[in-house]
Formats: structure tokens, sequence, C-alpha cells
């Protein structure tokens, strides 16, 4: 009988108990915690929180901010993903590092820069005549801030792997550079697009750190669900809280599954273009 091969890390039966573990203490355990709390409200309770106008008003900006910015990151980022891909030019490495500044910036530090540069005696505010600080406007530009590089890194490996020949049969046979994008090259990426513009409106709608210094959190006008999460903790109103994350958490889950269905059906077209 053959001597069973060494394993680098313990078998399954320990691995699957210790992840099992891990991931209740750390994300499914405080979940059942909320859902419980929300399950002992009642139906009054819940269309007196998510009925109030302040609240409805705060979910307005946070998931029509969301959207807003993820279309702009949509077609901004994969601009930026095509220079950054098709084109070799002196400075490429540094600009394709900035792209993840996002990622490794704290949000504050983030929403303290943005704040500085739009408010109306920044660098960039003191030379628009509209007001972007303390406006909905200034939240949607943190938004686009923290989502642009979701898109980008989505897009470029989808990108690298278009095959160059067909965009030249393409032009060979007629067809203008128009028509080789629609007909060619964005049927190729359109799911790895639609995936970047998923995972930025996410990233969006639940971001706190970078919104708060730039929005200016007027209630009824600026102020953004997350916040509104803080401000009724800070009230001790646990049953608003409860009843605005609840929301919030059952359109993270949502998302979550739209995005894992386009990463499949990405994976679909891929393996079948291979």
């Amino acid at each position: 009988m053959a001597a069973s091969k060494p394993k680098v890390i313990p078998g399954f039966s320990v691995t699957l108990g210790v992840t099992l573990a891990y991931l209740s203490l750390v994300v499914l355990i405080p979940l059942a915690a909320l859902i419980a709390k929300a399950a002992g409200m009642s139906a009054t309770q819940w269309l007196a929180t998510l009925g109030d106008s302040r609240v409805l008003a705060s979910f307005r900006l946070s998931f029509g901010g969301a959207a807003i910015a993820a279309s702009v990151n949509g077609v901004f980022g994969l601009l930026v993903a095509w220079v950054l891909v098709r084109y070799r030019f002196p400075g490429r490495k540094i600009i394709d590092a900035l792209i993840d500044l996002p990622f490794a910036l704290p949000t504050a530090v983030a929403g303290i820069a943005l704040t500085a540069l739009y408010a109306p005696n920044g660098w960039i505010g003191h030379l628009l005549p509209f007001k972007v600080a303390f406006t909905p406007l200034g939240a949607i530009i943190a938004m686009i801030f923290i989502g642009l590089p979701f898109v980008v890194r989505t897009i470029e490996p989808v990108l690298q792997d278009v095959d160059r020949e067909l965009e030249e049969a393409a032009t060979s046979l007629g067809a203008s550079r128009s028509q080789t994008f629609v007909r060619v090259i964005l049927p190729a990426i359109a799911p790895a697009l639609l995936t970047g513009i998923s995972l930025a409106f996410a990233r969006a709608v639940g971001e706190y750190g970078s919104i708060i210094f730039i929005a200016g959190n007027l209630p009824g006008f600026s102020e953004i669900a997350p916040l509104l999460i803080v401000t009724k903790l800070e009230q001790y109103d646990y049953v608003g809280a409860t009843a605005i994350a609840c929301l919030m958490l059952a359109a993270s889950f949502a998302l979550l599954l739209a995005i894992n269905l386009l990463q499949k059906w990405n994976r679909q077209r891929r393996g079948a273009a291979s």
C-alpha cells in the first residue's frame, strides 16, 4: 500500500471547519443578529421608518447618485482601460498605478482632498460657475472617485484578450472605426463592462468616509443612507437604524447576485471564444 502524500495544509474536514467558524464569526453571526432584530419589528415600525421623507431622500441620493457615478465610470473607465491597454506612452506606468489609488487611500483622506479641491475657494471649485462641494453633486463626485478602479481593472484583462485580427478583418471588409468598435469589440467586452459598472455601483452605495466630507450632510438634501444609519444609532433610534440597514443589506445581496451572474456570463463567453 503506497504511503499517502503529505499535505501542505490540514485535510478537508479541518479546513472546512475553520473556514465555516471564521465566516460565521465575521459575517454570518452579525448579519443574523441584524435580521433577527428586524424580524421583531412590526409593519407599522417599518412603514414609519422607511416612509419618512428624510430616509427616502437619503435613499435617492445613495442609489441614484451611485447609478449616475457608475454610468460615468462605465464610459470613462472604458476609455482609460482602452488607453492603458492599446497605447504605450511616457508615464503610462505612473497613470496605471494612480488608478489603484482609491483602493489604498483612506476614504477620509479622499473626502478631505476632494473637498479641498471642489470647495468654493478650492483649486477647481473657484473656477466653476456652480457649487460642487456640500451638494449632492459633491457626493456623486466622491462616488465616481472611489468607483473608477473597479471598471478599469475589470475591463483591462478582457481588452488584452480581444483578438486584433478580428478588428483587422472588420477593417478589411470596409467597416469604419465606430462600426468595428460597436460590432466587434463592444460585444466581446460587454460582460466585463457590465460587471465593472455593477461593482462600482455597489461600492458607491455603501461608501461613507469620502462622501460625508464633501456632501455637506444636510438632511433631506445631501445626506446619504449610511450616514443616516450612524445618525440614528447616535440618537438611540435602533429601530430606525435597523430598518435602513436591512434595506441596504437586501440591496447588497441583490447586487452581489447580479455581479456573480455577470461574472459567470463573462467566463462562459470567454470560454466559448477560446
